[in-house]
C-alpha cells in the first residue's frame, strides 16, 4: 500500500478535522493492539496530520502577523 497516495486526503482537511483525527491516531497507537505494519501506517498518518495542523497554524500566524502590521489591511487610513 503506497502511504502516500492513502494520505492524500489530509490536505483537504480543516484544521480541526485533522487535529481531531490525529487525536483518534495516538489513542489508537497507545493502545498497543495494532501490528507492527498497521502501526507503522498509523504513525505516518499521525505525522502527515501533524504537519497538517502545523500548516494550518503558521497560515494564522502569518494572518495575524500581517493585520498587526502598522501598514496592513486593517490599518486605519489616515
Amino acid at each position: 500500500m503506497n502511504t502516500e497516495a492513502a494520505n492524500t486526503d489530509i490536505a483537504t482537511l480543516s484544521y480541526e478535522q485533522a487535529r481531531e483525527e490525529l487525536v483518534a491516531v495516538v489513542a489508537q497507537l497507545e493502545a498497543g493492539a495494532a501490528t507492527l505494519e498497521q502501526s507503522l501506517g498509523l504513525w505516518e498518518r499521525g505525522e502527515a496530520l501533524a504537519a497538517r495542523c502545523e500548516a494550518w497554524l503558521q497560515g494564522a500566524t502569518a494572518r495575524l502577523d500581517a493585520a498587526r502590521e502598522p501598514n496592513g489591511p486593517s490599518a486605519p487610513a489616515s
